[in-house]
């Protein structure tokens, strides 16, 4: 549907961080959670982090205390920053939003590949 657009994926190595942005295309929908999704060959898709409109943020333990979250509420942007990143973090990421009304809607996703 093309209503959530992300950026900011590419290539690392071990160690490195990376910024993985999104926002609403168009604003054409008021997000409620928002959030980040990954999806490695071979593998389902697994939540990352989200995060509510108030700023409750929910991680998956792998990437607890190296992910952060957070969005900007104005421009309806969601961000995932990731430090300390390793080879099994290599995936495709995809943005995920609920709106008001409960809908669901995902991006396309950004590859992330790290490897040395």
């Amino acid at each position: 549907q093309g209503q959530l657009a992300e950026s900011g994926g590419g290539l690392m190595q071990p160690g490195g961080s990376l910024r993985l942005s999104c926002g609403v295309a168009r604003r054409s929908f008021s997000p409620s959670t928002m959030g980040w999704y990954r999806q490695a060959p071979g593998n389902q898709r697994e939540l990352v982090a989200n995060i509510t409109r108030d700023g409750f943020t929910n991680y998956a333990d792998s990437v607890k205390g190296r992910f952060t979250i957070s969005r900007d509420n104005a421009n309806n942007m969601v961000y995932l920053q990731m430090n300390s990143l390793k080879p099994e973090d290599t995936a495709r990421y995809y943005c995920h939003s609920t709106d008001l009304a409960g809908r669901k809607y995902w991006g396309q996703g950004t590859q992330v590949v790290v490897s040395s």
